[in-house]
């Protein structure tokens, strides 16, 4: 019997309310799998530790995991825990991701001083954000605003538009409300007014891929709705080549026995869009995510294919 296992998670606030919610849907199950304990190991990461920079000037989002995953495949964690839209779509060799707890709400929000909706902001206020997605996104419903990087995590964000540094912010919808936040939001972003990012709102738990009672683990734990979906999502980012530097926003929904699904990507100047949509029926929805990301990539021209 092995007495513990550990889960490997950064420190951040919102990253550890993440790791607590996954020890406590372990903790409920534990017993059946002859674990004793179940303990947390934060780990800071490069991403935590650069804060004045895009992700994509400093390496990409694998910046927020990349020491997590070498302490897992080092076996000095057992489980590691991701939001899974800070992981690269191409999945780390002898690892696996085969866990997805269920979804959050997956949409974009604004928080402005003085709760002003998008539309009222003055023109030349600063909005600050952290991705060209984003960025590229509230172009197109504005363009007399003005972008601007924004890094750090939720409280750092909040105490630079507290000190007028922005105007308004654009956060995830999920991580407010995890922190039980929500009384700050001033607008929450529908998905075709902002199509978010692969994966957003979703906790990912990742094991290494021989260990075969962790493996089991996450089975019985994965909610399986929120897998069909996020997979599909991630499928669109691995045929295009997706990092972070690349402007692509997609989302899958479950409805009525079929999985459909909406990407966008953008050019990196931001001045060309392609969209597309696609539904499938459940039973087909592994091809859907595929199929919809070869047609983007062929729409596009393959814009964004990598140099050899």
């Amino acid at each position: 019997m092995k007495k513990k296992i550990i889960i490997g998670t950064r420190g951040s606030k919102l990253a550890l309310i993440y790791a607590k919610i996954a020890q406590k849907k372990i903790n409920k199950i534990r017993s059946k799998f002859e674990i004793k304990s179940v303990i947390l190991k934060q780990i800071t990461t490069k991403g935590d530790k650069i804060q004045n920079k895009r992700l994509s000037d400093v390496g990409g989002k694998g910046l927020f995991c990349k020491k997590i995953e070498q302490e897992l495949l080092n076996k000095k964690i057992d489980i590691a825990v991701h939001a899974l839209k800070d992981l690269p779509s191409r999945e780390t060799k002898k690892l696996s991701i085969n866990c997805f707890l269920k979804r959050n709400d997956p949409r974009e929000v604004l928080i402005t001083r003085k709760k002003k909706k998008f539309k009222n902001l003055p023109k030349n206020s600063v909005v600050g954000t952290s991705s060209f997605r984003r960025e590229f996104q509230l172009k197109r419903i504005r363009k007399d605003l003005i972008y601007k990087v924004i890094r750090g995590n939720v409280d750092t964000r909040m105490n630079k538009l507290k000190n007028k540094f922005y105007d308004a912010i654009l956060l995830s919808f999920a991580g407010l409300k995890s922190l039980k936040m929500e009384k700050k939001i001033s607008q929450v972003f529908s998905l075709s007014e902002i199509i978010p990012s692969a994966g957003q709102g979703t906790i990912a738990l990742q094991c290494r891929r021989n260990d075969r009672r962790i493996n089991q683990l996450l089975k019985v734990m994965n909610h399986l709705p929120t897998e069909i979906c996020v997979n599909a999502e991630r499928d669109v980012l691995k045929i295009l080549d997706g990092d972070c530097e690349t402007p692509v926003g997609v989302n899958a929904k479950i409805q009525n026995n079929k999985l459909n699904i909406v990407a966008e990507l953008f050019s990196l100047d931001g001045n060309k869009r392609f969209y597309l949509k696609s539904s499938k029926k459940l039973h087909l929805a592994h091809l859907a995510g595929k199929e919809l990301g070869e047609k983007i990539k062929k729409k596009s021209k393959d814009l964004y294919k990598k140099k050899r």
